[in-house]
């Protein structure tokens, strides 16, 4: 979101200092009536009372109006003012109050009483009498529910007698008092092009390929084409995620109406239909055939189910003052959270009533890693969670590490690709070291000392070679009961070349309930005092203590 705030006093001047959003101090309501559609939020630090006073002569519409959100003078609570759906106030809400140690208040009645909100179901768009059937769930009146796709609908999602009505659909449909459509993503457009077409010829062919079948735009999940159309401003100018596929995955792909002409110009004999098909996945099926223009082709393939991602999230080193917003947002919309028991716990707050949870043993990273991808291929939106950045000593490289290699011979309609994405986190070594000061201010290395999946003389030279050119070094998995001797060893190796008074920080449990910071020395560090959650930072030979803080200076 493009979010601003406004302060008026000094103490709300020091509380919008630590957001990350462009700030403005003081004429409040000027600020706001001249930028009020420029951003999609407002952060207001001033009382509720006054944030009505000055947002409600701007008031244009729920589809139209940003977000409001005000902050009390003692930094509190975040209350969500206006626009707690539909422009995102409730999240910022909740955005704000992780950053400032505040009580986010939301007052939205679904989310309050954690009722169903149609209108935020993550990967459908709602028409209709949403605020109808929404007060029907809120006084336990369960609506029918005519699931026409047979797709996938949330747990809280529960069908009754009536008379409200939900309709689930691909198709145009009118909507009529007391019923809301709910349209799933489950169409894909195929998309062929020449090279520079004109945008609003595939725009005009798009729109006649759909309406001409009486599907509903709003259930156009995504355009498909191939590779080197992916960035063809009238592919893109469809509005939708553009997927590509190479000229070799298409070919796989069986087609009813496959073009020798095609294939002698890109490799493949079909763009359109296979494309369509090829994203719509297994169980996939043509639903409008290919149509031509002279500059495009567009074909229409229907998902037999949703579209699974896994997003591979590293938390940080503890609560949410170190947590990515992308973090957040990424377990928030998970239908499935898995991870280490108190990892999964770290984020409790953010997972939805209605996801469903699966806890670990510590060491079983590959059950989770195969777990996490086997319900993402399966159409489920997967977080697998784990501490610190995910791609540092973490469950990004185990799960990547997993996926098949590259030229896998299945055609793609098998397949069942789903989005993956790995989500950085604040590391452990980055957030031990804010706490001891600036240790790593220079070069530096960054060495695990479990030997379980690296042998010990592998780890032993790496810390010769680090310890030979003088660079810092953060010990990770320095100690466990299983691993009582390598911090031992490896401080033996450091001696060898820094002198017992090297600065050396010893942080556990940074940024959580029991931290403990320590500053000593590699001739005086106590290694039976360190643990699993500890992390250890050795200096070079031009680190200094400074103020208390260990430096290591540029």
């Amino acid at each position: 979101m493009n979010v601003r705030s406004v302060s008026v006093t000094e103490r709300g001047r020091r509380l919008a200092s630590r957001l990350p959003y462009p700030s403005h101090h003081g004429r409040l309501a000027d600020t706001v009536r001249a930028d009020w559609h420029d951003v999609d939020g407002w952060v207001l630090f001033v009382a509720v009372g006054a944030a009505v006073r000055v947002a409600a002569p701007l008031l244009a519409g729920k589809d139209r109006d940003p977000a409001v959100v005000c902050v009390d003078e003692a930094g509190r609570f975040a209350v969500a003012v206006v626009g707690g759906h539909g422009a995102g106030a409730n999240d910022l809400a909740r955005e704000v109050a992780d950053r400032l140690g505040a009580l986010p208040v939301v007052t939205t009645a679904t989310d309050a009483t954690s009722r169903i909100a149609l209108d935020q179901l993550e990967g459908f768009t709602a028409r209709g009498d949403v605020a109808g059937v929404t007060r029907a769930l809120l006084d336990g009146r369960a609506p029918v529910i005519d699931d026409t796709l047979g797709w996938p609908l949330p747990p809280g999602l529960v069908g009754g007698t009536g008379p409200e009505r939900v309709l689930v659909t691909d198709q145009a449909a009118e909507v009529a008092p007391g019923t809301v459509v709910l349209h799933p993503p489950s169409l894909v457009v195929g998309v062929g092009s020449s090279t520079d077409a004109p945008p609003a010829d595939l725009e005009g062919l798009v729109t006649e390929a759909l309406g001409s079948s009486g599907l509903a735009r709003e259930s156009v999940g995504e355009v498909a084409t191939i590779d080197r159309r992916a960035t063809e401003p009238a592919v893109v100018g469809l509005g939708r995620p553009v997927r590509v596929w190479s000229a070799v995955d298409l070919a796989l792909v069986q087609v009813p109406n496959p073009s020798d002409v095609v294939r002698a110009a890109v490799g493949t004999p079909s763009v359109a239909e296979a494309a369509a098909l090829a994203a719509a996945g297994p169980g996939g099926t043509l639903v409008v055939p290919k149509q031509a223009s002279a500059t495009a082709t567009v074909a229409v393939a229907r998902r037999a189910r949703p579209r699974g991602s896994l997003a591979i999230v590293g938390l940080g080193p503890g609560g949410g003052a170190c947590r990515t917003p992308a973090a957040t947002a990424a377990v928030r919309e998970a239908e499935v959270v898995i991870g280490y028991g108190p990892y999964v716990d770290q984020c409790a707050e953010l997972v939805a009533p209605d996801a469903e949870v699966v806890r670990s043993p510590i060491g079983a990273e590959e059950d989770r890693a195969r777990q996490a991808l086997a319900e993402a291929e399966g159409g489920r939106r997967v977080a697998l969670v784990c501490s610190g950045d995910a791609g540092t000593f973490a469950m990004a490289a185990v799960t990547l590490g997993l996926l098949p290699p590259a030229g896998d011979p299945r055609p793609p309609t098998e397949r069942g690709d789903p989005d993956i994405e790995v989500i950085p986190g604040v590391p452990a070594a980055t957030a031990a070291a804010a706490l001891l000061g600036a240790p790593l201010g220079h070069d530096h290395a960054v060495i695990s000392l479990s030997d379980l999946r690296t042998p010990w003389v592998t780890i032993e030279s790496r810390l010769q070679a680090a310890a030979e050119t003088d660079l810092v070094v953060a010990l990770y998995n320095p100690r466990s009961r299983g691993r009582s001797w390598q911090l031992d060893a490896a401080r033996s190796i450091l001696l060898q070349h820094r002198a017992p008074a090297t600065p050396v920080g010893v942080v556990r449990d940074a940024w959580r309930t029991g931290q403990h910071v320590e500053l000593t020395t590699l001739g005086d560090l106590a290694c039976d005092t360190v643990g699993m959650t500890t992390c250890v930072i050795v200096g070079s030979t031009a680190t200094r203590g400074v103020a208390g803080r260990m430096v290591t200076p540029r």
